[in-house]
Order: structure tokens, then sequence, then C-alpha cells
């Protein structure tokens, strides 16, 4: 049996391509996403949507960098922070520094971005930032693995409105909000209800 076709863009099969969805945005802002490998079959690759909708983001695929990458990471004419929430990580606020900034998201389960810090020296070198406490993410199919967990697409949205409060980075949310609810119709209403809904009201009467 053949595989379908798909997307060469967006990846998704091609009567669910996404990419009607996908806006073209600026920041200021740059951001290197680093996916693990594994992450790239994901049916859920919020770190390509991101990278598709944001002109200044870059998604790099490798479970260790190429050599290159390190001057660009620690380039002193830079201020490059890795979003990672460490025992030393501050909280992610503009701050008085005027260089100009770069932020460096890891791509992967909780595991995974672990490995991918600690394969990476220049990532260990980089300052840490967290986002702040509170947040919730969208993806209603998924129980959260723990506390203010987010897709990468939703922790690079909230990131930057954050350094850039002026700007409306909602927009890069459509298409993963356009995968959820296919996912919701492709299993049926009455199962997500059953399974899932309960989750969004706090219902402790369901799993």
């Amino acid at each position: 049996m053949s595989k379908r076709s798909r997307c060469p863009r967006c990846k998704r099969p091609q009567g669910h391509c996404l990419c009607g969805e996908i806006p073209s945005l600026a920041a200021t802002i740059e951001l290197l996403v680093v996916q693990h490998p594994s992450e790239q079959g994901h049916a859920l690759n919020t770190a390509r949507l991101l990278c598709l909708g944001l002109d200044t983001a870059t998604l790099l695929v490798s479970e260790q960098l190429p050599a290159d990458w390190d001057s660009w990471l620690l380039d002193p004419d830079y201020r490059t922070e890795l979003l990672f929430p460490g025992p030393d990580a501050g909280e992610l606020q503009v701050g008085n520094d005027t260089r100009p900034r770069r932020l460096v998201l890891l791509d992967g389960t909780w595991r995974k971005a672990r490995k991918l810090y600690y394969l990476n020296p220049a990532l260990q070198q980089l300052p840490q930032v967290a986002l702040p406490a509170g947040q919730q993410s969208r993806y209603r199919l998924r129980k959260a693995p723990g506390p203010g967990a987010l897709s990468t697409l939703e922790a690079g949205v909230v990131a930057l409105g954050l350094l850039e409060p002026g700007r409306d980075f909602t927009p890069l949310l459509r298409p993963f909000e356009r995968l959820i609810e296919g996912q919701i119709r492709a299993m049926g209403e009455q199962t997500y209800q059953a399974h899932f809904a309960a989750r969004e009201t706090g219902n402790p009467d369901k799993p």
C-alpha cells in the first residue's frame, strides 16, 4: 500500500494540509528551535509549525549541534538565552540589556530535551530562562506531564508575547488549533467527551 502524499511544506497529508492557516510573522527576537530527531515524524510537530509561521525562527533537527552553531550561540554581541526550566532559570522578561536578543527552545519530551542539553556544551553555557508559572496548554488531547507544560509552539508564542508585548503572535496558534480540532473530529465527539472533555472542566469524577 502506498503512503499518502504529504505537503512538502507542513509535512501533513495533502488532505489535511495546514499551510492555509500558517501566518507569516516577523519578530525582533530570533528563535532557534533544536528538535530531537525522533520528533520529526510526530503527528503534532508544533516546532515545525512555529518556524514556518515566524520569519525569524530556525528549526534545527539534530541531537548534537554542528560545531559552527557554537559561535552563533555564544556570540557576545547577542543576548542569547535558553528557555529551559532548570533550577537556576530566571523568569523570562524584557530587562535592560540592549543587545539584539536570541532565544533557544528544545523540542522533545522532557527526557529528550534534557539529553539535547547535556549532549551540547554550548547550550549549557547559556543563561536559562523560564516562562511565568500558571501557563495552561491548549492541547486538549494530551495529559500534561506537569504543571505549566506547553507544546513548543505554545511556549514560543508565550515567550514572544512577553518580550514583544506590543505585537500579536497568537495567529501562530491557528494551525495548532485546527490540528487539534481535526483530531477531535477523527475520533468522534462521543469519544472525545468520554475521555478528554472532562479535563477541560476539571471534573474530578473523570480521568
